[in-house]
């Protein structure tokens, strides 16, 4: 049954103060109170519930082109929510249902209903849609399937092995019956890495001086595919032990996201001539015709209990801006959520 709404919405929401000069710091963000005119025919009101901070959101706080607009001084900040829609005047969208969207870092917003999906919550948690069952999952999966075309039995390393996404990458890959080799920065992450997805070796790379040879060590036949989330020397150490027509799998660098100057690393790229590697940047949202698949596949091993994953949560939408500066201190664990309501 839907309702009508009868008064505005008073909404907090997490602005953008100013541009951040390497890391982010809390000052570049300021909590406002908007208020939210009341709905109209064919609308919908949404209360937050859950919310996504992203490394790849760094990016958009700069100004300047890329994928996706930048960040606006004085605006709300954008990300991956999930809520439930608490009034509406749309035949598509009931009051109770819980919904995903692209509108966090606040907690009430309305919408026509473009670019939002019911979640079934029973199915999996209402969270999980912005996690293993979301982009999260969906970048891993395109990343392994769609690009790096994943052969089972192939060996594959993985950097930042128990992030959100690297988590969900080194799972997909030991469903295919390949050799996983993850890196990670703390005993923790080690130990959750190798008790939980089943990697059969890890890197501690702030305990090693020689990435190459750690890396070496546990391929001595090689690496076929390269998972990037850091880049960096990580990038450089991947190149140095890559097979022959390996594929190096350009997700992310959230090594130079704060960069003030140009990274030395990688020094080696003319070795992608001699190996004839192939490296390929994606963007998840140019895959999103596969999305069907993803989630068939995902759910099955799910429910087969192939595939699990870690949360770190943060309590209250004030607790955003350190949840995400969190990320570039390897705070978090698996998924970075906020906790809205």
């Amino acid at each position: 049954m839907t309702t009508n709404a009868t008064q505005a919405t008073r909404s907090r929401q997490v602005e953008l103060a100013s541009r951040p000069d390497g890391m982010p710091t809390t000052s570049n963000f300021q909590l406002k109170t908007a208020e939210l005119s009341p709905i109209g025919e064919g609308e919908f009101l949404v209360k937050n519930h859950w919310m996504s901070v992203d490394p790849y959101m760094r990016g958009r706080m700069k100004e300047g082109k890329s994928y996706v607009p930048p960040f606006q001084i004085g605006e709300p900040l954008e990300g991956g929510c999930v809520g439930e829609v608490v009034e509406s005047r749309h035949p598509k969208f009931k009051t109770g249902a819980m919904v995903l969207g692209n509108l966090g870092w606040r907690e009430y917003w309305k919408s026509d209903g473009a670019g939002v999906v019911v979640v079934d919550d029973q199915r999996a948690p209402a969270q999980a849609y912005l996690g293993a069952l979301g982009m999260t999952g969906m970048t891993a999966w395109v990343g392994l399937n769609k690009i790096a075309k994943l052969q089972p039995g192939s060996t594959v390393f993985v950097s930042a092995a128990s992030g959100a996404v690297g988590s969900i990458v080194c799972q997909l890959a030991k469903a295919k019956d390949c050799r996983v080799i993850g890196s990670a920065g703390s005993p923790d992450k080690i130990d959750w890495l190798r008790e939980q997805t089943g990697v059969d070796a890890v890197i501690n790379y702030k305990q090693t001086d020689d990435l190459v040879g750690a890396l070496a060590q546990h391929a001595p036949d090689g690496v076929d595919v390269y998972f990037d989330n850091v880049g960096g020397d990580h990038l450089e150490a991947a190149i140095e032990v890559m097979n022959d027509f390996g594929c190096c799998v350009e997700c992310g660098m959230i090594s130079t996201y704060n960069a003030t100057e140009p990274p030395v690393a990688p020094r080696n790229l003319f070795k992608v001539i001699a190996k004839r590697l192939r490296m390929q940047g994606f963007i998840v949202r140019d895959h999103m015709d596969a999305q069907d698949e993803f989630v068939q596949e995902m759910s099955s091993l799910i429910e087969a209990k192939k595939v699990v994953w870690e949360e770190t949560v943060s309590e209250g939408i004030e607790q955003a801006p350190q949840a995400f500066i969190g990320l570039f201190e390897g705070e978090n664990l698996g998924k970075q959520l906020v906790h809205i309501a």
